[in-house]
């Protein structure tokens, strides 16, 4: 009997001590998430809306579609005129519009993207508009590339994955010294430029080209970007010697991939003609059909026309000395009166007035005559040089730079060591 009191008594403890052990349930943790801003917004605030700008769309037609009437519209587009002008938005641009969160969902605010680092920003959701610009922070890393040309420049950059914007660029810094068109299978070239990257992986384009060097017929042609006039600003590539790669006139009127098919001859005989002589006072840049046109100098449009055997052509006054023509364009790009600077786009070749095939004639004036702009003697004249006061530190400047490219790359910050081999090279 007492066996079984005992054991009921260790039961009936073992039960309250189970009832005791509870387990404690803790109330959720509810995390809340953090806001989120970009351009300067608290997208929580607002309903976001992303969208692409469609052909025949209007920055007006956008706005009254997202419940603000032109009334308003009119407004914002007279005060913002100086910073923003809404006629120019472009099919294709992305924007985003901040919109009201009621019911009404008017926007507030109108984001348009140039590209993916700039954008302009108009806010009208107050009683004040506010038009600005904004820059998406980006981080810039510096590469190195290295090519040999097989066919042309366009085909190696593009084999090595490189854009063609970057291309453009290389073109436009070696445009005086290089002719792209007699570049050599075997030649080669290092560039050292630099990335643009938001959020350390969107590619968003190239910053400066910082050197290069090519080597065409074996000569090394260097390039270094340097800023010699701090009031001014404006930096300048330069070679090894201290000499401006950058010349009063261009070494012709097309950027790449065109051939000299004629040049300036005043004793040209033309079977057509009989044979007679018939003087060529233009040199014949052969290149497709809607290839850009582009001034080999900066000046005043004095002439933009079609006329008998010139086609569509237009006349560039650059100075009191010197005037150039490009001929049988398929359109022009410039009126009389414009002002373009060297490099601009003023036509696309074609096969207007006299011609046998595509391409531009240019013309070339000193003093009133037509000469010959290939011509070594013509003495044309080139860009200021650096002064001797500055060349110090622009040798010393460059001296990282070319002892990367003739050697090996190095830290930005060199170590003794590495300053003294820099020295003996």
């Amino acid at each position: 009997m007492k066996k079984i009191i005992l054991l009921l008594v260790l039961i009936v403890s073992f039960l309250s001590c189970k009832k005791e052990v509870k387990k404690t349930v803790l109330p959720p943790v509810i995390v809340k998430p953090e806001p989120v801003f970009k351009f300067g917004y608290n997208l929580d605030e607002f309903n976001v809306i992303q969208d692409t700008i469609k052909n025949g769309e209007s920055f007006g037609i956008i706005l009254d579609r997202h419940h603000v009437f032109y009334p308003k519209i009119n407004e914002i587009a007279e005060v913002i005129k100086d910073t923003f002008d809404v006629r120019r938005v472009r099919a294709g641009k992305p924007y985003t519009i901040l919109a009201s969160k009621d019911s009404t969902e008017k926007a507030k605010v109108f984001i348009y993207k140039h590209d993916k680092i700039n954008s302009t920003i108009i806010d009208f959701k107050d009683s004040v508009i506010i038009a600005k610009t904004h820059k998406t922070p980006v981080k810039k890393v510096v590469k190195t590339v290295e090519g040999v040309i097989d066919s042309n420049l366009s085909v190696t950059m593009d084999s090595l994955h490189l854009s063609a914007s970057l291309t453009n660029t290389i073109a436009d810094i070696y445009a005086w010294t290089l002719d792209f068109y007699k570049l050599q299978k075997g030649d080669s070239f290092k560039i050292i430029f630099e990335e643009k990257y938001i959020n350390d992986s969107l590619f968003a384009g190239y910053g400066e080209v910082k050197s290069a060097v090519f080597t065409h017929k074996g000569e090394d042609l260097y390039a270094f970007k340097f800023l010699a006039d701090t009031i001014k600003g404006i930096p300048e590539y330069y070679d090894e010697k201290g000499n401006m790669l950058r010349s009063f006139f261009l070494k012709a009127p097309i950027k790449f991939q065109y051939r000299v098919s004629s040049r300036y001859n005043l004793n040209r005989r033309i079977a057509y003609y009989g044979y007679k002589v018939k003087p060529h006072l233009g040199t014949d840049f052969a290149a497709k059909i809607g290839t850009p046109i582009i001034a080999t100098a900066n000046g005043t449009v004095t002439e933009s026309t079609r006329r008998g055997g010139n086609g569509k052509y237009v006349k560039i006054k650059h100075n009191s000395t010197f005037s150039t023509q490009y001929l049988h364009m398929q359109n022009r790009n410039v009126k009389k009166g414009d002002y373009v600077k060297q490099g601009d786009v003023i036509g696309w070749v074609g096969m207007t007035g006299n011609t046998g095939g595509p391409h531009v004639c240019y013309r070339f004036w000193k003093n009133g005559k037509q000469v010959d702009p290939l011509d070594p003697k013509l003495n044309l004249p080139s860009a200021e040089p650096l002064e001797e006061s500055v060349k110090p530190r622009y040798f010393d400047f460059i001296k990282t730079l070319k002892y990367q490219l003739d050697k090996k790359s190095i830290p930005v910050q060199e170590p003794e060591e590495v300053r003294e081999i820099i020295a003996k090279n």
